[in-house]
This record gives structure tokens, C-alpha cells and sequence, in this order.
């Protein structure tokens, strides 16, 4: 596989600069299916018995939210960057049920910019993705650290 030159560097993510990631609609049958694999409760598998739940229906499991999100990161620049990996993600949040047949928007605010004390060749890039759904409701927030290789600068292996 032939490696592209990045598109996204450091340098272009922007402190400040809400961006809108990407849209994808939550299917109910990928709802149950993955939730069967990974996370096996009775209101992300079962609709009779999520119903009774204090969820009142089917809902997405909150790791299911987290994957579908990482897509449209993945989909909509992640792939294009000079990205150098992440030590992971914090404050990963579900202040609303996800449920089968919503419309999820993904927005990713950078928050914070540095360069990196013990790799100058990158920065790290604090961010934020914020999750909507089709009504404008709050339904996933998470903060990831990122690091990027500066433009123009060549990866150290060490």
C-alpha cells in the first residue's frame, strides 16, 4: 500500500474552529447486532423488554454511539492526516438515549495547541466532538488528545 502525503497537518487545526464532522442514521438492526457482541443489556437487544426500562424503547449502547462517531472522524479527515496516534480519549459522556432511526451530527472544536515538548516534530491537539441529533439535542460529548506531525517535519523512530 502506497502511503499519500497527508492533508491535515497540525498546523490546520484551528483553536476555537467548530466544524461539522459528518451525519449517519442509527439502523436498529446494527443497534441489536452490536450490541449482542459488545454490550449485551436487555434495553440495547431486546425491544419488548426495552420498553419496560426507564428508557421506555430501544437505545443505541453508548460504545455503539462512540464507534459510529469514530467513522465519520475517520471518514471526514482523520485518514488524511499526518496523525501519530493518540494516547485516547477523556470525559466520554451520553446525556441522551441514542435511538434506532436518529440522525446524528458530529461537530470537533479544537481546544487547545501545542507543539510537543518531547517530540518537536509534532503538536498535540486537545479536542472536542460534540454529538447532535436530528432535534438539536446533546446526545455524546468526548475530549481526545491527538498527535499530528508539523508540516514539513519528518517522523522520528525511536
Amino acid at each position: 500500500m502506497i502511503k499519500k502525503e497527508p492533508r491535515y497537518y497540525w498546523e490546520d487545526f484551528k483553536v476555537g474552529e467548530r466544524i461539522e464532522v459528518g451525519t449517519v442514521e442509527v439502523d436498529k438492526d446494527e443497534v441489536i447486532e452490536f450490541a449482542s457482541r459488545y454490550d449485551p443489556q436487555s434495553f440495547h437487544i431486546d425491544e419488548e423488554a426495552a420498553k419496560q426500562s426507564i428508557y421506555g424503547g430501544l437505545i443505541a449502547s453508548g460504545w455503539h454511539s462512540c464507534a459510529l462517531i469514530m467513522r465519520l472522524i475517520c471518514d471526514a479527515y482523520m485518514l488524511e492526516t499526518a496523525s501519530l496516534g493518540s494516547p485516547g480519549v477523556d470525559n466520554v459522556r451520553w446525556p441522551k438515549p441514542v435511538r434506532p432511526g436518529d440522525t446524528l451530527t458530529a461537530y470537533r472544536t479544537a481546544e487547545e495547541s501545542r507543539q510537543s515538548r518531547s517530540r518537536p516534530e509534532a503538536g498535540i491537539i486537545k479536542t472536542l466532538w460534540e454529538v447532535e441529533n436530528q432535534n438539536g439535542e446533546l446526545v455524546m460529548t468526548m475530549s481526545g488528545i491527538n498527535l499530528l506531525l508539523r508540516r514539513g517535519q519528518v517522523q522520528r523512530h525511536d
